[in-house]
């Protein structure tokens, strides 16, 4: 039995871009948690991505009713919990962070405000406002800046994540976050974990019960957010609200110096339809060739250089859906790889509707230049509808020269499931792959298509690297 969110909370992350919810175990199972990370700090340091096979205890954080119906409500059945994660120590005295943007995982995801990510922040002791907790900028997570990514400068109210032991934010994963300083005398720890959607929404996931959206008022994203809770109400459908005069008007908006103008913008021309498709595929054109510096720089948005957010004509031609498809479908030749790369994108947050899309690209799946073959790739495994056919392309793929390609080959032969069973020797391979991120997503895969052969290869693969949680230096055998 799991504990969905209802509509009015829903409603809350899409504005805010965060909600928390609490594992009521009792005090000793928190408490013991964090005891047992004081002991591992203290004994062999922070391990990383193996914090939870070191402590596996955290794992039924993650099994509660309030989490598990939480996080259904978020990404829908069958979400997975990503193989990074990071237990962070925030000690007294620190003088906290700047804001930024999570990178993901070393993969270059395109930030959209359909998000398929949520980052889980829990907390195994009491934590209080002094203590250092994580902040975030709320309802800004659709936006590509803030006043100063320096907190002493910037003008946008904070909200500090805190809460008793079991406290667990669940936060989209574009928010602009920070930890703040610890002015206490404890030390403050947060483990942060990475869950993902493995299908597009087809209905609500959620305690749903009513159609519309009502939202916060004073929310400045309201077109935005609109779009968002339609996506996720399985509502694709555009709805002509404007005259010509008025979308040319939208089009110029488009441009504006206010992110906020620019995004409301984009998504009431995304209510048009076709109409505007012409227009807007130009205007996506012109913006992506215009932000090819920003895949490569790294600003407080972008630290890794891999996670440029999609421009807003690109959001607006999401948005319209079906209608945008065979528009886009001709822009999948365009001469440069990166309009290339973006209309995939575009194409990928349409989702099942942009079936006619999928002969393209899978052609597009062989194309040049990498990022498009990523794209490509994880297009073809949102949208739901490329044939077996894909199956020997796919792995073909497993054995891409790079890891991106690699990666999202193995997730969309994961949502294929048993059809899919001719990649299994591919995947047996994928599981000594050089990226650890990779040899994860190879698991993955064979435990989505759960033959025989494929449940054989998993657990022989899993027997082989079983990590022992009280093995430690001290404690060796």
């Amino acid at each position: 039995m799991t504990d969905l969110l209802d509509d009015a909370q829903m409603q809350q992350f899409i504005t805010d871009g965060y909600i928390s919810v609490r594992s009521d175990y009792p005090p000793e199972f928190h408490q013991d948690i964090y005891q047992q990370i004081e002991a591992m700090f203290e004994g062999e340091g922070n391990t990383g991505n193996n914090i939870l096979p070191r402590i596996p205890q955290i794992q039924k954080v993650f099994d509660h009713p309030a989490l598990k119906g939480a996080l259904t409500s978020l990404l829908g059945e069958g979400y997975i919990m990503n193989p990074h994660r990071h237990c962070h120590l925030n000690p007294p005295d620190s003088k906290g962070q700047q804001w930024h943007k999570d990178c993901y995982v070393f993969d270059h995801n395109m930030r959209h405000p359909r998000f398929q990510w949520v980052l889980a922040l829990y907390y195994p002791q009491d934590t209080t406002e002094d203590m250092g907790p994580t902040g975030l900028l709320p309802g800004k997570q659709f936006h590509k800046k803030v006043s100063n990514a320096d907190p002493q400068l910037a003008s946008e109210p904070a909200s500090p994540l805190c809460g008793e032991a079991g406290t667990v934010s669940l936060v989209h994963f574009d928010a602009w976050h920070r930890a703040t300083p610890n002015y206490s005398t404890k030390k403050r720890y947060m483990l942060k974990f990475q869950f993902a959607r493995m299908q597009p929404p087809e209905a609500p996931s959620w305690d749903h019960k009513r159609r519309g959206w009502e939202g916060d008022a004073s929310d400045e994203n309201r077109a935005t957010s609109v779009d968002v809770w339609n996506w996720l109400c399985g509502n694709y459908a555009s709805d002509p609200e404007a005259s010509g005069d008025t979308a040319s008007a939208l089009v110029e908006a488009l441009g504006d110096e206010s992110e906020s103008v620019r995004l409301n913008a984009a998504y009431t021309l995304g209510r048009m339809g076709q109409s505007v498709v012409p227009v807007l595929i130009d205007a996506m054109r012109k913006e992506t060739l215009a932000s090819i510096e920003e895949t490569t720089a790294k600003p407080p948005d972008n630290l890794h250089g891999t996670n440029p957010t999609a421009g807003c004509a690109a959001q607006a031609l999401s948005a319209i859906g079906s209608e945008a498809v065979p528009g886009l479908i001709d822009t999948l030749t365009d001469e440069h790889w990166w309009v290339r790369a973006m209309t995939v994108d575009v194409l990928t947050k349409i989702g099942q509707s942009a079936g006619d899309a999928v002969p393209v690209l899978m052609e597009r799946a062989n194309d040049e230049h990498w990022w498009v073959r990523r794209n490509a790739i994880e297009a073809l495994g949102t949208i739901g509808s490329c044939s077996l056919d894909a199956t020997p392309l796919l792995s073909e793929s497993l054995q891409d020269e790079d890891y991106r390609v690699r990666r999202n080959a193995a997730l969309t032969l994961a949502k294929l499931g048993q059809p899919a069973d001719d990649a299994i020797p591919a995947l047996v391979e994928m599981l000594e792959d050089e990226n650890r991120y990779n040899r994860f997503y190879a698991a993955n895969a064979l435990r989505g298509i759960d033959t025989s052969a494929a449940r054989e290869a998993l657990m022989n693969a899993l027997f082989t690297a079983r990590w022992c949680s009280i093995t430690t230096k001290d404690n060796q055998y």
